[in-house]
């Protein structure tokens, strides 16, 4: 199992906060079932920077150090990138980090809503040849209050990433409940952590998927596990055509 977002890489931002703390999460990752982790700190907001070289830098320092600790896990270089006006700047200057070196850029919205120019960048980087993945648009509250923002977004190219511990209830049920939505509507494409830390922002990839399997079957825990695999080989990731978020109730899930 491949997890897609991930703030393992230590002293980075507000993830591990050490070598020791990344290594404590390897290990509860394994765990899960995961192999392979996708390190993306986050870029600019109110962390550190980041950029491109530096976390290169510390995916090979945390590889070397879970080889010796004989902690059978993979880390990737990637970035949780704060969306920003200039960002195709930053990915010209070589500043931006992709997702593994793929063309897939993990890219945050601010909590409270979608800017303006989300849609216009969006575009930009489409054409360029990127591939916009919003983290987590399960907790963001114009998307929740106004889901036709993120249908628009993914109709035009976009994709998404849940939370692992969205779906599994760990934020609520009200957030549980539009994970499942948005996964029902086709509106996101992949699963993935976002830890932080092994105790109160831990993985929960397990229980995740046993929600899911529980409201879909086996076959949308399937596409989800396929296209972390897909994302990280530089494929295309599978996607259906994506709906409006029908307004009703889950007969017995919430």
């Amino acid at each position: 199992m491949v997890d897609i977002h991930c703030h393992i890489l230590p002293g980075a931002d507000d993830g591990a906060k050490n070598l020791q703390d990344s290594i404590m999460m390897a290990k509860v990752a394994m765990e899960q079932g995961i192999t392979k982790v996708i390190a993306t700190p986050h870029h600019l907001n109110s962390f550190d920077i980041n950029p491109k070289e530096t976390i290169i830098e510390k995916v090979h320092l945390l590889n070397r150090k879970l080889k010796e600790e004989k902690v059978d896990l993979e880390i990737l270089p990637g970035q949780e990138v704060r969306i920003y006006g200039e960002l195709l700047d930053g990915v010209a200057e070589g500043e931006i980090q992709t997702l593994a070196g793929s063309d897939y850029l993990l890219i945050e919205l601010p909590a409270s809503h979608v800017p303006r120019y989300t849609e216009k960048l969006f575009f930009d980087l489409q054409l360029k040849g990127y591939i916009p993945v919003i983290a987590h648009p399960e907790r963001n509250q114009e998307i929740i209050e106004r889901p036709e923002v993120l249908y628009q977004l993914i109709k035009k190219g976009a994709l998404s990433q849940i939370t692992a511990a969205s779906a599994a209830g760990e934020f609520g049920k009200k957030i549980q409940k539009f994970s499942i939505q948005l996964l029902e509507s086709n509106l996101t494409h992949f699963l993935a952590s976002d830890a932080h830390n092994v105790t109160n922002r831990g993985f929960k990839m397990e229980k995740a998927y046993n929600t899911i399997h529980s409201a879909f079957g086996s076959d949308m825990v399937f596409l989800l596990k396929e296209n972390a695999e897909l994302l990280i080989e530089g494929k295309h990731a599978h996607r259906e055509i994506p709906a409006r978020i029908k307004k009703k109730k889950f007969l017995g899930l919430f």
